[in-house]
């Protein structure tokens, strides 16, 4: 061990022979694309950057930042709004070259590698009419949003993506690659599902796949105005599982079927999966149209992939994004009244609101089946800014967090770690509620001095 300079060409040249991928590390040429992440907001300079050509690297990755002393982020498909997937003169293991799926149609199931986004993922099952619960941005990986969760279009009806996965392959902070499911390290396996990236590098997910072909998507425009997003609400408590939708909030994106007058002015809209059978379609047009005055309508049957792409081009790497969000029992007239206010004053284009249903199949798993606690909540909400500009920082924070002070009297106390910011470290017990000390127990068992502290950290 080197412990007066972890960054000696020695010690480099030992993590080089060490790892397949590639090692890349300050005046490399491709150091500035290597340490770039998906929000622009965090801007940092890791010493080391491996990215990982299969779980050997990050072995070694792991290996060397604990040997070495230096701080250790984990990199899944790179969205990590919070910004845990860099960090100043540390180690960065980079999963996003770990991009293989393999299918199993005959079991259901499919086995995809730690940087695999959903665009990746839902690519390969569909071929075979298959999917399971995924973001709702193609772009998103698919580790941070199933350690979080993982709430998306299926969720209704096929739960969280958490609920989905059946094993997992982790690399822990001894270095040892671990496969856990519900018989092999079944503490660790509980953990992972809800739990974030706290207990290890998950190299492999392997989930449960549902008959998943054509799907009726897309997104219906109504004025801003509570009664709409009253209207959902009763909507959510009546509709079949197969039908989920997404309440949101932004300015009208100039898109053809939005017409030029709305163009800029604040809208909500339904983000609608209907993954019932076609001749239901109409029926769920009609519920949609009864919402409220419709301005914009993009609602067809198309492939399941395509429905979680809508969104990719308004939300491409390199923007600014602070989000905060929450859980609730009920979406409360009071809510409702302070997410319309807010969202008459969203600062800018890319910003939006996003309020998921949280029922159905989410609420068949029991509070203590795994670490996603809040399975009472009816409702997440995810908000904030995007913009940009980084001179919009400091204004667009602040509205963001006035936004969230706002909404705290009409909550449950704590929110959805997917959704959680740097400055909101001290919620991670209320976030975890009545699974926090479980998940302690498991901190300590397989990350006794805390290498894996970059995340919603839940300390040994």
């Amino acid at each position: 061990m080197d412990t007066t300079d972890p960054l000696t060409t020695n010690s480099l040249d030992t993590l080089r022979g060490a790892v397949r991928g590639e090692v890349v590390v300050p005046g490399d040429p491709d150091y500035d694309e290597a340490r770039a992440v998906y929000n622009a907001m965090h801007d940092r300079r890791p010493a080391v950057v491996v990215r990982a050509a299969d779980a050997g690297d990050v072995i070694a990755g792991v290996l060397f930042a604990r040997d070495h002393g230096l701080p250790l982020a984990v990199r899944g498909g790179a969205h990590a709004v919070a910004g845990y997937g860099t960090v100043d003169d540390g180690l960065v293991v980079d999963l996003s070259p770990m991009r293989a799926v393999r299918v199993d149609p005959a079991a259901r199931t499919a086995r995809a590698e730690g940087g695999c986004t959903w665009g990746d993922f839902n690519h390969a099952t569909h071929a075979f009419g298959l999917a399971t619960t995924g973001g709702v941005v193609s772009t998103t990986g698919i580790a941070g949003l199933t350690l979080g969760g993982g709430m998306g279009n299926l969720a209704r009806r096929y739960g969280l993506s958490c609920d989905n996965l059946v094993e997992a392959d982790v690399v822990t902070a001894d270095g040892t690659l671990v496969t856990c499911d519900a018989e092999r390290h079944p503490d660790l396996f509980w953990a992972l599902r809800g739990g974030g990236g706290n207990f290890g590098v998950v190299t492999s997910f392997v989930y449960r796949l549902h008959p998943v072909d054509d799907v009726l998507g897309g997104v219906v425009f109504y004025p801003l105005d509570a009664d709409v997003a009253r209207n959902w609400r009763d909507l959510v408590a009546g509709s079949p599982e197969e039908l989920n939708t997404i309440f949101v909030m932004v300015l009208g994106p100039d898109m053809p079927f939005l017409p030029e007058r709305w163009h800029g002015r604040p809208v909500c809209g339904l983000v609608t999966c209907f993954s019932g059978p076609p001749g239901e379609d109409a029926k769920v047009l009609a519920l949609l149209d009864e919402l409220g005055p419709v301005v914009g309508r993009f609602v067809e049957r198309m492939p399941y992939p395509m429905v979680n792409t809508l969104f990719d081009e308004d939300l491409p790497p390199g923007l600014y994004h602070y989000w905060k969000g929450n859980f609730s029992r009920d979406l409360s007239d009071g809510a409702i009244d302070v997410h319309v206010r807010y969202g008459a004053t969203l600062p800018s284009m890319e910003s939006d609101t996003a309020i998921f249903p949280i029922d159905g199949a989410c609420h068949r798993v029991g509070p203590e089946e795994s670490a996603f606690a809040y399975r009472d909540a009816h409702f997440s909400a995810a908000f904030g800014t995007t913009h940009t500009d980084p001179a919009d920082n400091e204004a667009n924070i602040a509205w963001t967090r006035a936004y969230d002070e706002a909404l705290r009297p009409h909550t449950q106390e704590a929110g959805y770690v997917n959704f959680m910011d740097t400055d909101d470290q001290d919620r991670v017990r209320a976030n975890y509620r009545q699974n926090y000390d479980r998940l302690r127990t498991v901190k300590r068992r397989y990350d006794p001095g805390n290498l894996f502290r970059l995340n919603h950290n839940i300390e040994p």
